[in-house]
């Protein structure tokens, strides 16, 4: 009886400690929470405050009694924004599809296709990962003017379409399709394409939605080159229109009418998450799981 009390005595101070453990963590993920979308709060609240409230605060206001809407016309009557947007989807979409077409067939060459120096020609791909990225963007540079295509949805598009990363990625993901499936397909006269085609594919589709939405947001979210590579404006993206749109502020910058524009580009990225965000998951952990 008495080692039935101690039991129940130990096994209800391990409920009360398990309690207090979990109330210390949903604590912390709350405030963690409160700290990651704040800045898409303050974001918002910019955007439906008025120019002139806006500059006429000394102290920032975490709320306003006159929220307005006039911001977002302004961000579309500022700039083309909607051409702007239109382009971004262009380039986007072009982008993700020509760069999933490189890297898969690429993946499938390393993973499944026997010749000399794979492993080599694989490592040698894998240092060039360590070239920091100003220096691309230099070559990428140079590339682009010396083909004269400046201005041009090809200049933006080409340097973005393949990605040592994405590669490796699909790489481990295609090596972890058991080698028999392979060995049958080629003895049913299979062709390596078909085989990735009706196989690897269907197999491996977390991995390539995963990456497919992660080069979207990627593209969507392109500044750097865009800026470098586009003074024409029948060619710029989103990038492009926000900075313009922050310089036109009779003087000032006009800040609300950015933070409007940012919330119209950021919310298909939203949505897009919201939907795929378990796929997303799942791919991320496919990919890093070898067995």
């Amino acid at each position: 009886m008495e080692h039935q009390l101690d039991y129940q005595h130990v096994e209800q101070s391990a409920r009360l400690h398990r309690k207090i453990a979990d109330a210390i963590t949903y604590v912390l993920l709350a405030v963690w929470a409160l700290i990651v979308l704040f800045p898409f709060y303050w974001m918002v609240l910019t955007s439906v405050k008025s120019y002139g409230s806006y500059n006429a605060e000394y102290t920032p206001s975490f709320f306003t009694l006159t929220p307005t809407l006039e911001n977002y016309r302004d961000a579309f009557t500022t700039v083309p924004l909607a051409r702007y947007l239109a382009n971004t989807v262009l380039f986007t979409a072009a982008t993700t599809a020509i760069m999933l077409v490189v890297i898969t067939l690429a993946a499938f060459a390393f993973a499944r296709l026997q010749f000399r120096g794979k492993n080599l020609l694989f490592t040698f791909f894998l240092s060039l990962m360590m070239i920091p990225n100003e220096l691309v963007v230099i070559t990428n540079f140079v590339t682009i003017t010396n083909l004269d295509l400046r201005n041009t949805f090809a200049g933006l598009i080409l340097p973005s379409v393949t990605s040592i990363f994405y590669i490796y990625l699909l790489k481990e993901n295609f090596e972890q399709v058991p080698d028999e499936l392979y060995r049958a397909a080629k003895v049913d006269g299979t062709s390596d394409l078909k085989y990735l085609w009706k196989v690897m594919i269907p197999i491996c589709r977390p991995t390539l939605v995963t990456i497919a939405i992660l080069k979207v947001i990627e593209c969507w979210n392109s500044y750097v080159w865009p800026r470098l590579i586009t003074d024409d404006p029948n060619y710029y993206l989103v990038s492009n229109g926000i900075q313009e749109i922050r310089e036109n502020g009779f003087g000032r910058e006009n800040i609300p009418a950015m933070m409007a524009a940012v919330v119209v580009i950021s919310v298909p990225l939203i949505i897009l998450f919201l939907i795929f965000r378990k796929k997303i998951m799942a791919g991320v952990s496919r990919g890093g799981t070898k067995g």
